[in-house]
């Protein structure tokens, strides 16, 4: 496959995750709501890559921490929340709701999914099925309302709900398991959920990650 998803695990106490999307034929990437610039830096330069663009969810400083040393003395391009923008400096290209753009090839739609901020967007690659969500939704859950309604964040998870079923989401925490274990606690007798469970609990026991997640997952737990 010409395009490569990868992770870096920031080790924070939030949990975040950092995405990288590789174009394996031109070395480029892109990076998507890089918490801290050095950890991209250091994995673009392991992996022979050279970093082209940057894909912000939200203002969150766990999502832009990077962005400003990432693009220090260069014409990087910057795409993130046109509702955001007096809360995120840097950002080159603003987006709004069906809004589409490119990385090479690939075509890029934006959905906007106002809940745990108002202005924060998910980006979705219809060819590859990969949904790049931010705090949206979460493997088996979805981001605290930090700004939104119960309302808004309904409606948004209506929207990523609607998109095809192999849709594999990439949120960008490793809440898993605490989200299943709440789930539990609302549901003990639910036997989708306690398989759900389990599992996740022997991926984190043994180190690694649970995601990504897929929209058919998300949908039955």
């Amino acid at each position: 496959m010409r395009y490569r998803i990868h992770y870096i695990d920031v080790q924070n106490a939030l949990q975040n995750y950092i995405w990288i999307l590789e174009d394996t034929e031109t070395h480029e990437a892109v990076a998507v709501d890089p918490t801290e610039a050095e950890l991209v830096t250091h994995f673009c330069q392991e992996h022979q890559l050279t970093l082209k663009q940057i894909w912000l969810t939200h203002w969150h400083k766990d999502h832009i921490g990077g962005v400003a040393d990432l693009t220090a003395n260069t014409s990087m391009a910057v795409y993130g929340p046109r509702d955001e923008l007096s809360k995120i400096p840097g950002i080159t290209h603003p987006l709004q709701h069906d809004d589409h753009l490119k990385f090479n090839d690939l075509n890029v739609e934006i959905i906007a999914t106002p809940g745990h901020t108002l202005g924060h967007i998910v980006y979705f690659i219809e060819e590859l099925n990969a949904l790049f969500c931010g705090d949206t939704l979460f493997a088996m859950g979805c981001g605290r309302l930090f700004e939104g309604t119960a309302e808004q964040m309904y409606h948004s998870l209506n929207r990523l709900a609607a998109l095809p079923t192999a849709t594999k989401v990439y949120c960008t925490h490793e809440y898993t398991l605490s989200n299943a274990e709440f789930a539990l606690s609302v549901e003990p007798e639910n036997h989708a959920l306690q398989e759900r469970a389990e599992q996740v609990r022997m991926l984190r026991q043994e180190g690694k990650i649970t995601l990504p997640s897929s929209i058919e997952l998300e949908l039955a737990t």
